[in-house]
């Protein structure tokens, strides 16, 4: 078998018990909607930027720079272990004394407690990394979600008894807590490997060297990502920043379910190969057909049902959300494409164009949201998709550069599906408009609808993309 089937082979079954952790994840968050406000969540919104920043700290690249380094010894187990508890600590406690600060800022009292409470998240996620490391270099990812997926529904649980007490936004922040505490439990149980007490700084040296520059594009990318709630929730309104806070939550979830196994799976398995160029192509141009196959028409019919979606799911007070989450899903159909052309840089370890790239795409970026916000969040919605387009031409061109994946054939990779599903996509949208259904009919007819016209055309057309997806299926059932 090949690489590339290998990688999809194991980022499909991964897939299938992603999805498990992603449904249940996204029940919980509508359950949580009907008994919180949009300000409740709006408030865990203005947190998200200075936890995911601590989180990156206290990781500081470390467990990607373990993942490619080919002869991992005890001894750079334990150093990365004890760099990630101590990087913790520093993070959590700039995290503790800066909470006055973060909660003037945004005028809101509430959140100096929440954010000192939440912080704590990071200290409990250090003693995991390791464990997480170890697993990704074996490709083991079914240890992975044995581990993650109770603990989503063990916290999903507590989370909604407490909002139906009416506890309010801490059900979320124990909700995080819950979800970290339970497991990084169990990735030690699972786990056979244990620290012992040495450090070797020329080991910290290494590592540290190429993750530092993973830290500062991983930062930028924290930043910039959470930079638009920043923006709402100052400009706006703790409604409003909860309104784009739920959409962007969902649109991640559709991202990270199949692109975010994606990542998973491949970076470890071509960091095997990284010196292999043409094996190198062949594997990513299979990831990106596959990859834009499901998630094009996943993100397109989302968007063309989105408020029948919101009426029939949340009470009326979270309507706002659905043309939010509308434009959300068009600024995502590129990230495959952002995704696996960085991943290109990384696993031909230059870590250093990364950070380069990161710098000039999100300097644009927030050029553009400077001009945008004046026009409301739509305008700023707007501008997220423009510089998304525009992002992807410096991504693409060091593809084509070191591994020879010109943008013309990406282009060429992806067009079938995204005509094809943007087509459905649109007449879905009028028929929507048009039909006097109620939501549950026009979600159960007009879905089911979209998903057949989509998979029987793209058999009429024998799509590529579909005959590789078709292959990989039938390598699963063999292996099972």
């Amino acid at each position: 078998m090949s690489l590339g089937k290998k990688a999809l082979s194991g980022a499909l079954w991964n897939l299938f018990q992603r999805a498990g952790t992603a449904l249940i994840e996204f029940l919980v968050t509508l359950i949580l909607a009907r008994y919180l406000s949009p300000g409740e969540f709006g408030l865990l919104a203005m947190m998200a930027l200075f936890i995911a920043i601590a989180n990156n700290v206290m990781d500081s690249g470390f467990t990607e720079a373990l993942i490619r380094k080919s002869d991992v010894k005890s001894v750079d187990l334990d150093t990365v272990f004890y760099s990630n508890l101590v990087m913790g600590m520093v993070a959590y406690t700039i995290l503790f004394f800066s909470a006055p600060i973060i909660a003037g800022f945004y005028q809101e009292e509430k959140l100096l407690n929440l954010i000192r409470v939440t912080g704590l998240v990071v200290l409990i996620n250090a003693s995991r990394m390791v464990h997480v490391a170890i697993l990704s270099r074996k490709l083991n990812f079914k240890r992975q979600l044995q581990a993650t997926i109770p603990a989503v529904i063990i916290s999903g649980v507590v989370a909604v008894t407490l909002a139906q007490a009416g506890v309010g936004a801490w059900s979320l922040v124990v909700q995080m807590l819950v979800t970290a505490f339970v497991s990084s439990g169990i990735y030690w149980r699972l786990s056979i490997w244990r620290p012992g007490f040495r450090f070797r700084r020329s080991t910290f040296r290494e590592l540290f060297g190429f993750g530092s520059r993973l830290f500062g594009a991983n930062l930028n990318n924290i930043v910039f990502e959470n930079i638009y709630v920043l923006v709402i929730a100052r400009i706006f309104s703790a409604t409003v920043a909860g309104h784009y806070f739920l959409a962007d939550k969902i649109k991640n979830m559709l991202l990270q379910l199949l692109v975010g196994t994606m990542q998973t799976v491949m970076y470890p398995a071509f960091a095997s190969i990284q010196n292999e160029t043409e094996k190198l192509k062949s594997g990513f141009r299979q990831i990106v057909k596959v990859t834009t196959f499901i998630l094009f028409p996943l993100l397109l019919f989302v968007a063309a049902l989105a408020k029948p979606l919101f009426s029939f799911l949340l009470p009326e007070d979270w309507s706002s959300a659905a043309p939010y989450l509308q434009l959300l899903c068009f600024t995502g159909l590129l990230y495959p494409l952002h995704a696996i052309n960085l991943n290109v840089l990384k696993v031909k370890g230059r870590s250093e164009l990364i950070l380069y790239l990161d710098i000039i795409k999100k300097l644009f970026m927030i050029f553009v949201l400077f001009l945008s916000y004046r026009f409301g969040v739509i305008g700023i919605l707007i501008g997220q998709f423009v510089g998304s387009v525009i992002s992807y031409v410096p991504n693409s061109y060091y593809s084509s550069r070191l591994i020879g994946y010109s943008i013309k054939e990406q282009l060429a990779d992806i067009y079938p599906s995204l005509l094809l599903s943007a087509a459905i996509a649109g007449a879905v949208f009028v028929l929507v408009e048009l039909l006097p259904l109620t939501s549950e009919l026009q979600l159960t007819i007009l879905g089911l609808a979209s998903v057949a016209a989509y998979l029987g055309l793209a058999v009429m057309f024998n799509m590529s993309s579909m005959q590789i997806a078709v292959s990989i299926f039938g390598i699963m059932r063999i292996q099972k």
